[in-house]
């Protein structure tokens, strides 16, 4: 894979593979995909330059946010990552900073597994919501609700007031209105061309004693995307996103637990197109801004 380098990475995520280069970073979208903390043996070609490439245009669009981008031309990266042909497209430097080790959690509908704790307890992250919401239900406004990163094993989804008390409430509040900014914004750039932001997740760091936006933004790997024009209450609507595996996988049994099972090739044909099909809607669309 790396022809030049001869190190290998400083970190391997699930699906990012991570080198440090003194005071910054280089990350790697790799090809690879995961579901449920499990990353599966097959991988998907060409995905990792679509998330790549979906994620410097929401930064682009929203810049006026302080992130950790420095350089996305693999050209322009310190010797020798910039002789790695297969970098292009599919990587970026980034600040080394301080990870605030929360997912900000935004949903503007209710799916998932918000939607599987409400249809068990009536509440979501924590909180009773009104009785009689269905399935894929518009929430009256975006609602906030964290998970705490682990090292090993799953997310914890937590209350708002855990977080506050964990964190502090001044940074607690930048982090929860900075992601329904950012949510409310992309959800109504998107509107236009017949798109739904479900939800989505994002993650910040410490840099030079200020919050940042880190890691990827707004992809289909950490986002759910439904077409307009096929929503309606009720029923999970048909998926721009990650959720087609995850959805396949439901139909199985299996424990998700590793070892992943075999991702059928028709699968992997699906998420591939309706990744590019979503690469090219969004950047349509911000781009007009």
């Amino acid at each position: 894979m790396y022809q030049v380098l001869k190190s290998q990475p400083s970190y391997t995520g699930k699906v990012r593979d991570v080198f440090e280069i003194d005071e910054n970073l280089i990350l790697v979208s790799t090809d690879r995909i995961s579901a449920f903390d499990v990353v599966f043996s097959e991988q998907i070609s060409g995905k990792g330059q679509i998330l790549n490439q979906i994620s410097l245009a929401w930064f682009e669009y929203f810049k006026k946010i302080p992130n950790h981008l420095i350089e996305s031309d693999h050209l322009k990266f310190p010797e020798p990552f910039n002789q790695e042909p297969w970098l292009k497209d599919r990587s970026v430097l980034v600040k080394k900073c301080e990870r605030i080790d929360y997912e900000c959690v935004v949903r503007g509908y209710l799916s998932g597994s918000g939607y599987k704790e409400y249809a068990k307890t009536g509440q979501i992250a924590f909180k009773d919501y009104p009785k009689g919401m269905k399935e894929s239900s518009k929430l009256p406004e975006p609602i906030f609700t964290p998970a705490r990163k682990n090292d090993s094993g799953h997310d914890e989804n937590i209350s708002e007031e855990t977080m506050k008390t964990e964190i502090g409430n001044e940074l607690f509040t930048q982090l929860k209105e900075t992601s329904i900014k950012i949510y409310s914004e992309a959800s109504e750039a998107i509107e236009k061309e017949g798109l739904i932001l479900c939800d989505t997740k994002f993650e910040f760091g410490i840099y030079d004693g200020k919050v940042i936006l880190i890691d990827e933004l707004l992809t289909p790997d950490s986002s759910r995307y439904w077409e307009k024009e096929s929503y309606r209450e009720g029923f999970t609507p048909p998926s721009l996103d990650k959720q087609i595996l995850r959805n396949y996988l439901e139909t199985l049994d299996w424990d998700k637990n590793p070892p992943a099972p075999k991702l059928p090739q028709n699968i992997q044909d699906e998420i591939l197109e309706k990744y590019k099909i979503l690469e090219k809607r969004i950047t349509k669309c911000i781009s007009l801004k």
